[in-house]
């Protein structure tokens, strides 16, 4: 049975849920009046990781169709780097000392670029020009 009709609708679809989880967590986690500070540590952590692999799996599944298999081998190898490095960096901040304000601003650039639309985006159209070129 076919979800989609096509792998442009596909995209868009997947798109879509990646918008509104970014949306979700840049209205309730990084708001101006910062009551997500409030949150114990452990929590926020787990939520933000939680977000990422989220998007990662948005991004599994809707880019799966994509012949290419090394632009798969791309999307996972960045998302899986991305997630070692703040799971390495959240352990240590829970477990060993807490990191330096420049490491938890690093982590938190990190699972910004994983988490934004962009990379999908980048990925699609990359995806749509070697498909143009392909037939030409």
């Amino acid at each position: 049975m076919k979800i989609y009709k096509s792998d442009k609708v596909r995209f868009i679809a997947g798109l879509i849920l990646i918008v509104i989880v970014y949306s979700w967590n840049g209205l309730f986690f990084i708001t101006e009046n910062q009551e997500w500070m409030k949150l114990p540590k452990l929590t926020f952590h787990l939520i933000r990781f939680g977000v990422t692999i989220v998007v990662y799996f948005i991004g599994t599944y809707h880019l799966g169709k994509i012949k290419e298999s090394w632009m798969s081998t791309i999307w996972h190898l960045v998302h899986v780097s991305g997630l070692i490095i703040i799971t390495s960096l959240g352990l240590f901040d829970w477990f060993i000392m807490e990191i330096p304000r420049a490491l938890k601003s690093f982590a938190h650039n990190v699972q910004e670029i994983l988490i934004s639309p962009v990379l999908y985006v980048a990925m699609g159209l990359l995806n749509k020009s070697l498909n143009k070129e392909a037939n030409t």
